[in-house]
């Protein structure tokens, strides 16, 4: 087949430590701790704000990796991700954003439990997931999704299309015969592009932008409530890119679906997400509305971060802040602020100290940042 996505799909725009029992930041009162989280910021003003369930509640989440250099060296660890707390409301996207290497993945996957965390509580619609067993998760591995980031790599080149997409519905028992599986199989491919003729089919002979719709048809199988968005786009080109991002967000209009989107792409981060959250060295520096953080981006890292977007308009050129120096290595992380090595605004005896906490700038804000020293 072609390299070209001709899905004739009309496009459209849409380590180790004891965890304090109480709750931590997030949700913030008594009501949201309840399951129902305090009234989002309106979309547009005179918009009616509306109030939506807590699906996901992270806390102090870390996965550390164990190493060893050497013959006889001693046994180190990455920590990959280190005490992240974030929350994802029904129905919203939390975009998340960072350079490689800081653990966006790593986050994605140890949230699924796809990869067994270090310590931390990860609270899916009410309940606490962390100490579940593999075989008391398999009924909540439903609603809960990944769309993997390599379209070649994620779908098993031995099987069809129809075996890939009708496996779930198997192994969950959501068909009652075959006839009733293959009619479900033609409709998840109806309704991410793709024609039923695909199902005989076999991955290497589709474009790369139908593998990502192969991709998410078989996350859509179980009727997930939430899915991880892990780099869905990068591994396409760029007129695919738009043509999978409108899908997603068509299929979150539809089935109310929530998504952890993980991208390099911070302008596809700014468009299809509610709040936006910046990593930096396993740890989250910066979460904000998507609009706000764009407009008023408070920590050090952040700023240099959006500073790289380009702007489309060769009259107009950005000031790029360039960083000084290397990020440091998960391995050996510098003590206080993971970024003060690197951060024009860090003090010495403070910023190499102390860790700052991922507080509200101003009180009922929902704009939270990890720094002493932000601007303002």
């Amino acid at each position: 087949m072609s390299d070209s996505d001709d899905s004739g799909k009309p496009e459209s725009r849409r380590g180790e430590a004891e965890l304090p029992s109480s709750a931590l930041w997030d949700p913030p009162d008594p009501e949201a701790a309840a399951g129902v989280e305090s009234m989002a910021p309106p979309a547009a003003p005179g918009a009616a704000p509306v109030k939506r369930k807590t699906l996901l509640q992270v806390e102090r989440l870390a996965k550390y990796f164990p190493v060893r250099r050497g013959l006889l060296g001693r046994q180190k660890l990455v920590r990959a991700v280190d005490g992240v707390t974030f929350y994802v409301r029904s129905g919203e996207t939390l975009g998340l954003v960072g350079e490689s290497g800081c653990g966006k993945s790593t986050l994605g996957r140890s949230v699924l439990r796809l990869i067994e965390p270090t310590f931390g509580r990860i609270v899916f619609d009410s309940e606490n997931i962390t100490p579940l067993s593999q075989r008391q998760l398999r009924p909540l591995r439903r609603r809960m999704q990944i769309i993997f980031q390599d379209p070649y790599s994620s779908l098993n080149p031995r099987m069809t299309v129809r075996s890939i997409v009708g496996e779930a519905l198997t192994i969950h028992k959501l068909a009652s015969s075959r006839s009733e599986e293959e009619a479900k199989v033609e409709a998840l491919l109806r309704r991410v592009g793709l024609r039923p003729e695909a199902m005989q089919r076999y991955p290497h002979e589709f474009s790369g932008g139908q593998r990502q719709r192969i991709g998410i048809a078989r996350a859509l199988a179980v009727q997930p409530d939430f899915i991880v968005c892990d780099e869905p786009i990068s591994a396409l080109d760029v007129s695919i890119q738009a043509q999978i991002v409108n899908l997603l967000l068509d299929l979150q209009e539809e089935y109310g679906l929530s998504y952890l989107f993980i991208s390099h792409d911070l302008k596809v981060v700014e468009y299809v997400s509610r709040r936006v959250a910046v990593m930096y060295l396993g740890k989250i520096v910066e979460v904000a509305p998507a609009q706000m953080l764009y407009e008023r981006r408070h920590h050090p890292y952040t700023r240099a971060l959006l500073s790289a977007i380009p702007v489309p308009d060769p009259a107009r050129r950005r000031l790029r802040i360039l960083l000084e120096g290397d990020v440091p290595s998960p391995i050996d992380p510098p003590p206080g602020c993971a970024f003060h090595p690197r951060c024009p605004r860090a003090e010495k005896g403070k910023c190499d100290v102390e860790t700052p906490p991922l507080e509200e700038t101003e009180k009922g804000s929902h704009h939270r940042v990890a720094c002493f020293f932000p601007y303002v």
